[in-house]
């Protein structure tokens, strides 16, 4: 069975690029352009693993990981950042996020993180 990742970032084309790599990798994906979204996209789907954006309009990927991690305590999340949002990142771990992933994204670090979380 495909393990199902949550794609949330702001950017359309960085949610396009990712989800192709996914899909061409065999995991089903549910993608959210921001926070709120990604709360609502997470109950409604359950996916094995959430990969989040940090800086987003209407709700940032902070508040996303504390608000699904309330409800989900076991939830898999993987933090997403450009350079220099290394304090953030270690708020973001701290809020219960087990990885993080600089942008611009490697494909291989991207399968390798997912893959330690969904195994």
């Amino acid at each position: 069975m495909p393990k199902k990742v949550l794609i949330v970032d702001d950017a359309q084309f960085m949610r396009l690029r990712t989800a192709k790599l996914l899909r061409e990798n065999g995991y089903e994906v549910v993608e959210a352009e921001n926070g709120e979204v990604a709360v609502n996209q997470f109950e409604a789907h359950g996916p094995d693993v959430v990969l989040m954006d940090i800086t987003m309009p209407i709700m940032d990927g902070l508040a996303a990981v504390k608000a699904i991690r309330g409800k989900h305590p076991h939830a898999r999340i993987v933090m997403c950042s450009a350079l220099g949002q290394q304090a953030v990142v270690l708020e973001a771990i701290k809020a219960g996020a087990r990885d993080f992933l600089v942008k611009p994204f490697d494909p291989d670090k991207i399968l390798a993180a997912l893959q330690k979380q969904v195994s």
